[in-house]
Parts: C-alpha cells; structure tokens; sequence
C-alpha cells in the first residue's frame, strides 16, 4: 500500500457541512457538549461525544458507544451524510485572521504506522486509548481525522495551490470564528499527483490526535484476526488523516493546574521551588515569552518563574523542554505528580482558554496551583520524534483544531 490513498469518505451533502462540523471530543467537557448541540440537532457531537444523548451513564458504559452507532446512522438516515462512489482525496484549508493552513485529506497507511514510519512524539493514556478503541470498534468508523505533519514538498504545494483555485466543496465560518474550506480531488491525474507526491516522504509525525492513532491500529489488528477473508482492501487498513506541511502548524501553550501542594505549606512549596527555579513576585504577564520560562498562579496571584543555570543544557531534545524541566524539577520532586498520564491530581488546560482560565480553577478552590508555559516548536517536536523519543504528556496544543464531522471512514 502507498504511504498515502483516495478513500470513500461519509461526508455530509454541501448544504448540512456547517450544521454538521464540530470540534473534537477531547476539547469539550459534557457540559459544554450539551450547550453547544442544543440548537443544533445534526451535531456531529451527539455521534463523538455520544455520552451527552446517554444521561445516566458510567464512563464505562457501553451505551454510549451503542448510542454514537445509532446516532451515526441516523444522520446517514436522513440523508445528511453520503458516502463518496469512489476513492477520493480532499484538500482541507483552515483560516484564522489573515493566517492559514492547508492539508491533504487521505487514508495513511496502518501497517506504516505500525512500522514507525509515521512517528509520535508523545505516550498515549491507555484508558483513553481504551476508550476511543472501543468508540471506533463500535461505530464501525473513524469518526474524526489525525493531524500529521511533513517536511514540505514543492509538489505537494503546487497541488495545493491549483486545486484551491477552483470552487470549493465546503466554505463556511465556525462559531469560534474559524473558517473552513474543503475542496474534493476526483481526477485520477490529481490522485495520482497526491500518491506520488507523498511517495519520497520518509517518515509523517503525528501532530494531533496520538489516541485515535493508536486505537485506530488496534481495532485494526482485531478485525484482521477475525476477518478471514481480509482483502487488504478494508477502511480498518487506513488511518484517516489530514496532513499538512510543518511551516504552516501552530503550537500553543498547554498548561497545567494541580489540585494540592503534595502536604507542603505555601511557604515551604515556594522555597522548595526556589531551590531549581528563580522566583519573582508579581508577574503582570502571566504567560511566558520564552523558552525555560513560567508563569506560576498561587495563592491569587501570579509569579514568574525562570529555570536556574544548573539545570539546564541537557542536549537531549526531551530534557531541555520546557514542560520537562517543570515536570522533572517542580511537579514530580516537590507536587509528587510522578506519572502527569496517569495522576489524577494534574489537569491540563489548553493555552485556547487563556490565562483566565487558570486563574478561575485555582480561585474556585478546586486547584491549588497553575502553571503557564512557552509551547515547543513543531521542529522540536519532530526532533524528538526523529530521536525516537516522546515528550512529557500534554506537551502540544495545536490551533485551530480539525472539526469532526466533516469526513468519515467507514471500517468495512
């Protein structure tokens, strides 16, 4: 199989892809969930986020994955969405303001996934990737793309560049203001074109989406266990993507709060602190502007913090991050957060939400403490990666994010 191919996507008809698109699952409490569908009954949330249409249900409950297959069908039902007559690429533009960003829309290769040569630079959680395994098994779809990025091809970009000249599918505005543009590459030249673009590509690096990656290749091995008579040619061997050159990708801030200060006094927590990091008193700025920077939020009010000499230097590209250093030198040794996957005194916030955000979970009571952090680059993210190496969880945040919704990849 080529590194990249055509699929039949289930998309929505032109006139329903505004009412369909939402944000991903992971990016919405089931509060916000809720309020968010209530005018809107064709939200592809009530199929990824399928736990808002099931009240009274654990987070362990099959109902839920029951309910987002029901709910998918419904919409095929009613004729909102439709499946493509034949294999198909996509051209996928975001804008916001004046920037934008353009990706390619296509099925990537499983077994290359599994080979390494789409790379990741962070762990998975095994209960969400449980969790997202079990929705996809389920459903019997990839309900929502991966964001994977490449070093740029000049061939790619002229692709682009032609095909976003011409009508688009899909063109509209988002609620959050972001505006969204899809363009459908039908032409056996232009699929061509796409396959052999990306075929001297040496290795994809998952920007967004490292849990549906990772349940995507399990469901992936199950189904072939059971399908005796697996052609090669099943959705399951696909791992729906958009894929964009790594110019064009923003990373944002992804911050942390934690719920208590591991038994310590304020006192005694800011001298401990003090003992890796500078600590300054009343940070007006709140958020850092460069690297080995922090804001720090205790207590009502912000403090900025800057990492000592000592520990920096480390020419490893996982040490030297910024979401390292505090996590080796300030919330694993001082909080007791020894596994930020799996402890659930640790919250992460996406830089999104801004500042103020931080300041509502620690004055609310619910945290004690809130960081703010400098992002990464996405060439530090790809170094770790190249390195075979993983970044402390929670270590990316990209913008805008891709909307569900608008493609689908139908398992069978």
């Amino acid at each position: 199989m080529s590194l990249v191919v055509p699929f039949r996507a289930l998309r929505p008809i032109k006139s329903f892809a505004s009412q369909v698109a939402a944000p991903p699952y992971d990016v919405m409490s089931c509060e916000e969930a809720k309020r968010f569908v209530r005018e809107n009954p064709l939200s592809f949330l009530h199929v990824e986020k399928s736990e808002i249409d099931v009240p009274d249900a654990g987070e362990d409950d099959q109902r839920i994955y029951d309910r987002a297959k029901t709910n998918l069908l419904g919409l095929v039902g009613k004729g909102v969405l439709r499946r493509e007559e034949v294999p198909v690429f996509y051209l996928y533009r975001q804008r916001v303001g004046e920037r934008f960003q353009t990706g390619i829309v296509a099925g990537v290769s499983i077994a290359d996934y599994e080979a390494g040569r789409i790379r990741r630079h962070e762990l998975t959680r095994p209960d969400k990737e449980q969790e997202r395994m079990r929705h996809i098994d389920t459903v019997g779809a990839q309900t929502g793309p991966v964001m994977l990025t490449y070093r740029r091809r000049e061939a790619i970009d002229r692709l682009a560049e032609r095909v976003a000249a011409r009508p688009p599918e899909y063109d509209f505005t988002a609620g959050d203001g972001v505006g969204h543009t899809v363009w459908v590459l039908s032409d056996p030249a232009e699929i061509r074109d796409v396959v052999e673009g990306f075929a001297p590509v040496e290795s994809l690096y998952i920007a967004d989406g490292h849990h549906r990656a990772a349940a995507a290749a399990t469901v992936a091995r199950l189904r072939k266990d059971k399908n005796q008579g697996n052609r090669g040619e099943e959705g399951y061997h696909i791992l729906m993507s958009v894929l964009f050159p790594q110019e064009q990708l923003r990373i944002m801030d992804y911050n942390r709060a934690v719920r208590d200060l591991n038994g310590l006094t304020a006192e005694a927590f800011l001298d401990r602190a003090g003992q890796k990091f500078l600590i300054s008193e009343g940070y007006a700025g709140k958020s850092p502007v460069r690297r080995h920077e922090f804001g720090m939020y205790l207590g009502g009010s912000w403090r900025h913090l800057a990492a000592r000499k000592e520990i920096l230097g480390d020419d490893d590209p996982v040490a030297g991050l910024d979401v390292s250093l505090l996590q080796e030198h300030l919330l694993g040794p001082v909080l007791g957060i020894r596994d930020p996957r799996t402890d659930s005194r640790i919250s992460f916030i996406g830089g999104i939400r801004g500042m103020v955000e931080l300041e509502k979970l620690v004055d609310g009571g619910a945290f004690a403490v809130a960081f703010s952090l400098y992002p990464p680059t996405v060439g530090e993210m790809i170094t770790v990666a190249d390195a075979g190496k993983v970044m402390p969880p929670k270590s990316t945040w990209f913008e805008p994010k891709l909307l569900s919704g608008l493609f689908v990849n139908l398992l069978e």
